[in-house]
């Protein structure tokens, strides 16, 4: 196992009824926050009420920056921090689900920045000072509300593109099972092959030595694959959403990556997808995971897919290895479809003639140093397989 500095300091408070803690939590930052949300689905469930209702009972001076995308862009981070310059805010408050969390975090940076805020999103050591952000999750997938990181998107120059600073991890988050509840059939999906896809990143990875990260990792995929299905299929079942909404937490605020220093594979792939097509990034997540694993599977790696299929599927160990990791392959494509998961790249109006352009976006940067390396003719190769 690697050296590693350990530091989680979100603080978190979870379970029902936890909004009430709302207002008196942001007073403690400041008297002038800026609420970021997207397409007014917090109105419809009766949140955004409330979250004014806590902010006013407190003194709060509230202006609002709503419409955040899917796959939040760098204009909207623009006008955020123009919002702050200009109200002098010193406190962010995100809504919503990962997209407006992760549009939180850079508005928070950029507003004590004077340039374009796509000038942090490429080089995170510009940022300077980052006001304090508090969020409120309603969609258990990115992880982003207890984590340092944020992707934002450029359409003009079809870029996606991940930053990540240890001052934007939010001070405070308030993770409420019941406020995902709403959440479609089709996002609850997307969501739950996010949160594995996080997990994968960090199992599939080459440091030796690292046994509880990796058994603490196949606890988070088991309760997705558990929970995703429940959740599907009854929406408003606490114990599934519940369960769901803290493994998107524990995938990504460190606890799988201290002590390991591998690199991520599978999401600077996906995100050429939805850089150049604005699909949801779960989806695409799923649509690639499987044949990524057959373009990786070899010597070198069958045995951690042995591991894999074992200790999270459960399949017979007494087998050769080989079909072994076939069989845990087959099965990870299998649970995405029985989400109803689209599993090509057709299928989600990706265009066979972008393919190769999208892959040498990818690794405009080099090859991508991931549990295996890829060039652009392996990427290529592995959308071509995808689609």
């Amino acid at each position: 196992m690697n050296n590693f500095y350990y530091s989680i300091p979100t603080k978190i408070l979870f379970g029902k009824g936890q909004i009430e803690n709302l207002g008196q939590t942001v007073k403690q930052y400041g008297k002038r926050v800026l609420l970021i949300y997207g397409g007014g689905s917090i109105k419809k469930i009766g949140l955004y009420n409330k979250v004014m209702q806590q902010l006013a009972d407190n003194g709060v001076e509230v202006v609002e920056l709503s419409g955040v995308e899917p796959n939040p862009r760098i204009t909207t981070v623009n006008k955020g921090a123009q919002v702050c310059k200009e109200e002098g805010v010193d406190v962010v408050l995100a809504v919503g689900g990962g997209s407006t969390l992760d549009c939180a975090k850079v508005v928070a940076a950029a507003a004590n920045y004077e340039g374009d805020a796509w000038d942090l999103v490429k080089d995170a050591s510009k940022v300077k000072k980052v006001l304090p952000i508090i969020t409120v999750l309603t969609l258990a997938a990115t992880g982003s509300e207890m984590d340092a990181y944020a992707v934002i998107s450029n359409m003009e120059t079809n870029e996606k593109l991940g930053t990540g600073h240890e001052e934007m991890k939010p001070k405070v988050s308030i993770l409420d099972p019941e406020y995902t509840y709403s959440v479609s059939k089709y996002q609850t999906a997307a969501g739950t092959a996010d949160i594995m896809s996080h997990v994968f990143e960090e199992y599939f990875e080459r440091s030796e030595g690292a046994f509880l990260q990796n058994r603490m990792a196949e606890a988070i995929l088991k309760t997705c694959i558990k929970y995703g299905k429940i959740a599907v299929e009854s929406p408003e079942d606490y114990e599934a959403r519940a369960n769901l909404m803290w493994a998107s937490s524990l995938a990504l605020n460190g606890l799988m990556h201290y002590g390991k220093a591998g690199s991520w594979s599978v999401h600077p792939m996906e995100h050429e997808l939805s850089a150049f097509y604005d699909i949801t990034h779960g989806v695409g997540l799923a649509i690639l995971t499987p044949h990524w694993m057959k373009y990786v599977l070899d010597e070198t790696s069958v045995d951690k897919f042995v591991e894999y299929g074992v200790n999270v599927w459960d399949i017979d160990k007494n087998q050769d290895k080989y079909v072994i990791a076939k069989q845990a392959i087959q099965k990870t494509r299998e649970y995405f479809l029985s989400l109803e998961i689209p599993m090509s790249l057709r299928e989600v109006g990706i265009e066979e003639e972008k393919l190769e352009v999208m892959a040498r976006q990818a690794t405009r940067f080099g090859d991508i140093k991931g549990y295996k390396t890829l060039s652009a003719e392996a990427v290529l190769e592995i959308f071509k397989a995808a689609y």
